[in-house]
């Protein structure tokens, strides 16, 4: 009998133990972490295919110091109690707007992640290559650091088109975003100016405060319309219900919520459906007056089906 190493009675006291020990160790590895799952919302507007793809979504905390600066705490926690959401925190997606015309696929911003945007391209049946068009709202990080990975265009056959306005302040004041992203492919990009035409149907309308050259797009199409409104507004209820209210992110916060306020007025009156950037996805809704000065936003439901 050979000596195991363990008395009989360190083997009693142990109970069963040493049968235990006895069974092979299997490494403990971390689950990889799922892949982002793209998503894709399709509707007609005419003779127009329009599809919003998400790009990302985030969490962030202390959202007074971002839609709410120099408000009162007890007011925006009062205005976050009506809308049934928290005041220490607030979720935000990052979405963007594909148009499919009779003449060209334009992709309207570009997100963060490359691959987040190839997920939900491939959910709505296309490919970066497929797009003909990419067409800037603005040059914040969020909205322009999907135009490339390192030094390779993600859109490969697809024209940049920017806002004059906007490329002449952030070539005069580059952050990381720009230099990494806009600059290598400004000096072949179309750069244009409010009412310029994108292509048949898509207007470019001035909308600037966000930043010097925040441009929206008004689409048309057999008479029907709807705007592609960027950051205008970035917040479904603070931003919207209380449009005055100054914008950590507006570079120009005077002129932020002015333009807000016109855009918010100009969309309530008229009746036309948005998409803005950081609306909850699908992104794509209305907006309704809510007393004097104040709106309120009317996510889409089946207003486009059939």
């Amino acid at each position: 009998m050979t000596n195991s190493g363990i008395s009989r009675r360190t083997a009693l006291a142990m109970g069963g133990l040493p049968v235990l020990l006895a069974l092979p160790v299997r490494a403990q590895t971390a689950p990889e972490a799922p892949a982002f799952a793209g998503r894709a919302h399709t509707i007609r507007l005419g003779s127009f295919e329009i599809t919003t793809l998400l790009g990302g979504e985030s969490m962030r905390e202390d959202p007074i110091a971002t839609f709410g600066i120099g408000v009162e705490p007890a007011e925006f926690e009062r205005v976050s109690a009506e809308n049934f959401i928290p005041a220490d925190r607030s979720g935000s997606s990052f979405t963007m707007t594909l148009v499919k015309t009779p003449e060209a696929l334009v992709l309207f911003d570009t997100g963060m992640f490359a691959d987040n945007n190839r997920a939900s391209l491939a959910a709505a049946g296309y490919t970066p290559q497929d797009v003909t068009h990419v067409v800037l709202t603005h040059m914040h990080g969020d909205h322009v650091s999907g135009l490339m990975s390192g030094e390779t265009p993600n859109f490969p056959n697809a024209e940049l088109i920017f806002s004059r306005d906007e490329n002449d302040y952030w070539a005069a004041n580059p952050g990381d975003a720009y230099t990494a992203h806009v600059a290598p492919l400004a000096a072949n990009a179309r750069q244009i100016g409010d009412g310029d035409q994108i292509a048949p149907g898509i207007t470019a309308e001035a909308a600037y405060g966000h930043t010097p050259g925040h441009t929206n797009y008004l689409l048309e199409s057999d008479g029907q319309q709807l705007l592609i409104t960027g950051d205008t507004f970035n917040h479904y209820a603070y931003s919207v219900q209380r449009p005055e209210w100054h914008v950590r992110f507006d570079v120009d916060k005077d002129k932020g919520a002015e333009t807000r306020a016109a855009v918010l007025a100009r969309l309530a009156g008229d009746r036309i459906p948005c998409i803005g950037y950081h609306m909850p996805f699908p992104a794509l809704g209305y907006i309704a007056a809510n007393g004097e000065g104040s709106f309120r936003y009317v996510p889409a439901t089946y207003q486009f089906a059939g």
